[in-house]
């Protein structure tokens, strides 16, 4: 035993000291001979193409930080043309079969045939490009293109004349694989040799190349490898190329075998991340011998994409919202126990004067390095945690809403600081029409909020304050501003993403067909409030707490820094903020806003249970919102830091709340982890500059 131990540690030493010489060293001294040099191969020869890719280029957090890197692999690959002439395919292959099945490595197989009788077809289990693979195959053999399974089974098996007397199990699999080695000598499949298992660990390699299979080679390569538990619905995945992109990639140069961003980053920087393939030339002799082996293209490393993203502040934001969410569901809050059926969730932070997003979570989420192994059972989860809440939900703003109408209602000259309304609970304008709608601490408690002036109509989130400012600036004002805020429209960030809608006539005509032209009051006090039709994602609602913090300036929301050279020697790109908007507001409007959100943080306001006596002067604003479905409010929470020198902006989303007063803490933690890093970066300039 131990003899066999050593042996095939001899082995494996030899497997790997020849993969990295091969690699290393023929990559430079082949490359520089010309084919005319080399010695010409006996004619019991073949010679096959590999196309290497180059390492993919890393992602990085704005820190400098590694989120995501590359890891060296090795595969167990199959060269046909050698396993054909041993004389003994079937046998080779089922006795690499069996030692992988000892071994517990995974083998891929694109056969479409169910495992166990009566066969049947499953091709729903390959995307279109293996479907398209096995219909060449069944043409290359003049098979017709109805052929049964079973018929396909037996008709194959006679073809690679397979014992009789084999068992069930050992037909299929054997099958299996002669049908990849097969596939590729089919004109115009452009595969490459097959890859039967990849990313094998270091003591199954040795045990495999122990057997002495001729045509079985090792195959360096690499994989992603995740360095964060952070931000899986940002960072994304690679993948395979579909059929349906195989001519848009073919004429950016890709080779058909390349791994491509599939989403997330991965994909919306894959021109900066993708590296340049190499095409090298292999000449075997019939006993697997290589006789000859050069690059005709060396292939070329991708570049570092730097992100935005504050892995540490990532972190803190999801941690934050898991707490909140898991807390509400044990405990409630209220005389009512709301939001013990509390759901999912998002929260952004956003740097105020760039537009850079820092942190953005979603809830629930998922581990990123096994998302392949669990995606099936991670699709059917109820709680849909592949779902990106920050990009794609949209959700009603309920009262973070409401400094759009006091914007409108005040720059339009419809009221100013000095303005006051007695609320009386109930809003009787439409009384005529049946509509009744109250504020919600007369619903509640059966109370009022007295009079008041803007400012604490905005610290207290009065309705009837709301409902009437909102009625008297009307919806065509009162949608000039949520427009112009960014609120229905695209964010500018580079992932797919949902721009929701504003509430107006031309969102009610799409919503309700024949409602054209029929857009009440009662629709705009109920716009007014963040209700009526009213929907955006938890990104786009960062940009307008963003906005208001810049009075007004809306920056283009960005994941990405800059981009660096393979070697990080070089600057390639540096992404400069950008303004997609500007709204001009008066002074007037700015300090009641400012000072309203300030009082909202203050004894009285609705956001003082989190931020009373906080450290740092901040604006704030709550938000319960509404949605049509059974259970408990949504809640909204955002604020920006600090009041008299916005820096960050975060929004703070969760479904079934039942309020957004109860997220305040959660967005409190971010901005007590934001200020103390920055205050540790400010010591440390401090300490390093000379007076």
């Amino acid at each position: 035993m131990a003899r066999r131990s050593k042996f095939r540690m001899v082995v494996l030493i030899g497997v790997i000291v020849s993969v990295m010489c091969v690699f290393l060293l023929r990559m430079y001294t082949l490359a520089a001979v010309s084919p005319d040099e080399r010695a010409v191969a006996d004619a019991d020869s073949m010679t096959y193409q590999t196309t290497v890719e180059g390492a993919r280029g890393c992602i990085l957090d704005r820190n400098g930080n590694v989120l995501v890197s590359n890891r060296a692999t090795y595969n167990i690959v199959i060269i046909n043309y050698v396993l054909a002439n041993t004389g003994a395919p079937n046998e080779n292959i089922l006795k690499l079969l069996q030692m992988c099945q000892q071994l517990g490595i995974e083998c891929q197989s694109h056969f479409p045939v169910t495992k166990t009788k009566p066969y049947e077809y499953d091709m729903q289990s390959l995307n279109t490009t293996w479907q398209n693979y096995f219909r060449m195959f069944l043409n290359n053999r003049d098979y017709d293109l109805d052929i049964s399974a079973s018929t396909l089974m037996r008709n194959l098996r006679e073809a690679y004349r397979i014992p009789n007397d084999w068992d069930a199990d050992d037909v299929y699999n054997v099958i299996a694989v002669r049908y990849e080695l097969e596939l590729r000598s089919v004109d115009n499949t452009g595969l490459e040799n097959y890859m039967l298992a990849k990313d094998v660990d270091a003591e199954s390699l040795a045990a495999v190349a122990e057997l002495g299979i001729p045509g079985v080679i090792i195959q360096s390569g690499t994989v992603r490898e995740y360095k964060t538990a952070y931000a899986a619905h940002l960072l994304g995945t690679i993948g395979q190329i579909y059929a349906e992109e195989a001519d848009a990639y073919r004429e950016k140069g890709y080779a058909l075998n390349a791994l491509v961003g599939k989403s997330g980053v991965e994909q919306a920087f894959e021109e900066y991340l993708h590296g340049s393939s190499g095409t090298k030339y292999t000449t075997v002799s019939s006993d697997g011998e290589v006789l000859e082996e050069y690059f005709e293209t060396v292939p070329q490393p991708g570049n570092n994409v730097e992100l935005t993203i504050d892995i540490s502040l990532q972190g803190v934001a999801e941690k934050a919202l898991e707490d909140v969410i898991l807390n509400l569901r044990e405990n409630g809050v209220g005389r009512r126990q709301e939001g013990k059926d509390a759901e999912g969730g998002a929260i952004v932070a956003m740097d105020v004067k760039t537009g850079r997003v820092l942190a953005c979570a979603s809830y629930p989420t998922y581990d990123i390095n096994s998302y392949f192994k669990d995606y099936n059972e991670l699709e059917k989860q109820e709680d849909a945690p592949l779902f990106n809440r920050v990009l794609q939900a949209t959700y009603p703003p309920g009262s973070t809403y409401k400094l759009v109408t006091m914007i409108a209602a005040v720059d339009n000259n419809i009221i100013d600081r000095n303005y006051l309304i007695e609320d009386e609970g109930v809003y009787m304008r439409f009384a005529d029409q049946a509509y009744f709608p109250r504020c919600m601490l007369y619903t509640s408690v059966g109370a009022t909020h007295g009079t008041l002036n803007p400012m604490q109509a905005i610290a207290k989130s009065c309705n009837y304050y709301f409902y009437e400012i909102g009625y008297l600036t009307g919806i065509d004002k009162i949608d000039e501003v949520g427009k112009a805020m960014g609120l229905g429209e695209e964010t500018g960030i580079e992932l797919p993403e949902k721009t929701g809608a504003r509430a107006n006539p031309e969102t009610k005509a799409r919503i309700y067909e024949g409602s054209k032209g029929y857009w009440y009051g009662t629709d705009t006090v109920q716009a007014a409030i963040g209700q009526s039709e009213n929907r955006y994602t938890p990104l786009q609602l960062c940009v307008y707490c963003s906005t208001l913090a810049n009075r007004g300036t809306r920056y283009k929301a960005t994941l990405l820094s800059r981009v660096m050279s393979s070697d990080y020697e070089q600057l390639l790109y540096k992404n400069e903020p950008e303004i997609l908007g500007q709204l001009e507001i008066s002074d007037e409007a700015y300090y009641i806003y400012t000072t309203g959100m300030h009082m909202t943080t203050l004894s009285g306001g609705t956001a003082s249970g989190a931020y009373r006596g906080y450290s740092i002067d901040v604006c704030a604003k709550t938000g319960t919102a509404e949605h049509g479905s059974l259970g408990s409010d949504h809640g909204a929470f955002m604020v920006y830091a600090p009041m008299d020198d916005p820096q960050i902006a975060v929004y703070m989303y969760v479904e079934k709340a039942g309020g957004g007063g109860f997220l305040g803490d959660a967005t409190r933690s971010v901005l007590d982890a934001y200020f103390a890093q920055k205050d540790v970066v400010d010591t440390v300039r401090s300490e390093n500059t000379l007076n």
